[in-house]
């Protein structure tokens, strides 16, 4: 009688955890179908920012990126950079004290000759009218 007893214990835990391990495949089988969805969409997504990007690089590539006076302004704020290099190296490395801290006035700086708009290729400002 225990024999028999047992035997059906086994048995009931047995279908117990047959059910367990069904209800689990059901589980992880809907949740490898959303990951598949989520990834499917994930991809989605990911073609069409990489189309909008190939489309702006496109668009851009086409055209000059700064007007020639823009150019020139910041060719000429590089060469002004370079040439300060030697004034604030001593001072980045930690040798000498900082550029502007001289107790004297400040160097005063070359004087740029006058530039008009004849100069640019551009037409003339318009006079101003006396009031």
């Amino acid at each position: 009688m225990e024999v028999f007893e047992k035997h059906e214990e086994i048995l009931s835990s047995r279908a117990q955890l047959l059910e367990q391990m069904k209800s689990r495949r059901e589980t992880l089988k809907i949740q490898s179908k959303q990951q598949c969805n989520k990834s499917e969409v994930a991809r989605q997504r990911n073609n069409m920012l990489r189309q909008n990007v190939q489309k702006l690089e496109n668009h851009l590539c086409g055209r000059p990126l700064h007007h020639p006076n823009v150019l020139a302004l910041e060719a000429s704020y590089w060469a002004s950079v370079e040439k300060s290099i030697p004034i604030w190296e001593h001072f980045l490395l930690g040798k000498e004290p900082h550029p502007t801290d001289c107790a004297g006035p400040f160097p005063k700086r070359a004087l740029q000759e006058h530039v008009t708009a004849k100069d640019h290729g551009l037409p003339p400002r318009p006079k101003s009218k006396p009031a």
